[in-house]
């Protein structure tokens, strides 16, 4: 089970080299989707049953979006590859806070935006990934 999040990087670089051999992932992160990562896991075993965990990736050409396993945080299957100036354009409301920051990330084929939840933990990826995306710096 990867818990340091350079493993669960190189463990989603692995796996876009397997996809894409000459792109190379520039910042990756672990999100979780919902309306609140409080409110769900208040809810316990339930609340689990309307969130979705992936690992987005910036590379040098596409944002790679992956399905994350719940027990061993590797990346599962590719869900989304979305080329950087569509993806540019899919990000809205970026909120950084203490302790959740999100996004608001509409994925090609869906019909409204999917809140991504961003722990702490991997916020200095985020303040990375909304600048380098969109040339946008994050506030708050």
């Amino acid at each position: 089970m990867a818990i340091r999040k350079s493993t669960m990087q190189e463990q989603v670089a692995e796996a876009i080299a397997a996809i894409e051999p000459n792109d190379r992932p520039v910042v990756t992160f672990h999100t979780v989707t919902g309306p609140s990562p409080w409110l769900m896991s208040q809810l316990g075993l339930i609340g689990q049953l309307f969130v979705k965990y992936y690992f987005v990736t910036l590379t040098e050409r596409v944002v790679v979006v992956h399905r994350a396993s719940r027990m061993s945080n590797r990346p599962q299957e590719l869900v989304h590859v979305v080329p950087l100036e569509q993806a540019r354009t899919l990000i809205t409301e970026v909120k950084r806070a203490a302790m959740w920051s999100s996004m608001q990330f509409h994925f090609p084929g869906e019909q409204k935006a999917t809140r991504l939840n961003v722990a702490r933990y991997w916020r200095s990826e985020l303040d990375q990934f909304v600048p380098a995306l969109t040339g946008v710096q994050i506030t708050g």
